[in-house]
């Protein structure tokens, strides 16, 4: 009879363990899909030089992304926004504090409320190349989020880009 209890104890083990390593590889194979699988975007930016990734926040179709800083001629604070269409960043307004030399001098520049707005520029792209500059101070907002661009990058040339966010990466995030 001890025999049997022997084989029946050595069976179950047997058992457990393969239940065991067919659980672990279900999540795996959970966790490797879901780390795959597209479920929206995110605004990365990254070091030009590195590749490290500096920024990592969610977007969606028409969020709003500007650079904001001060002009390095006019010393006034210059705004220039993009709107997320896809992957394609499309550039759709910049406003400036004072008009003069290094602004546009051939566009539909208005004043509005002291503030000239240059509404609708003639640009979009997948990828913005920034050199955030220690004196023009140089910060990212997107949909309202503000980030130092010069903090974070140290004044290093970044890139900027509109990718594609995990489902783990929003599931992890939300």
């Amino acid at each position: 009879m001890s025999a049997f209890i022997d084989r029946l104890r050595e069976h179950s083990g047997r058992r457990a363990a393969l239940l065991v390593a067919v659980v672990v590889g279900l999540l795996l194979a959970t966790v490797t899909a879901a780390a795959a699988v597209p479920a929206g975007k995110q605004l990365t930016v990254t070091d030009q030089e590195t590749g490290e990734v500096l920024i990592q926040t969610p977007v969606h179709e028409n969020s709003t992304v500007s650079l904001v800083y001060m002009h390095s001629v006019q010393k006034s604070r210059v705004l220039d926004q993009y709107t997320v269409r896809g992957h394609t960043l499309v550039y759709t307004r910049m406003e400036f504090e004072s008009y003069g030399w290094g602004l546009p001098s051939r566009s539909d520049v208005r004043e509005v409320n002291g503030t000239f707005v240059l509404a609708d520029p003639d640009w979009q792209g997948r990828e913005l190349h920034v050199k955030p500059g220690r004196v023009a101070g140089h910060h990212l907002i997107v949909d309202g989020h503000d980030y130092d661009l010069v903090e974070r990058s140290d004044a290093r040339a970044v890139t900027i880009r509109v990718t594609d966010r995990s489902l783990l990466a929003t599931l992890l995030h939300s």
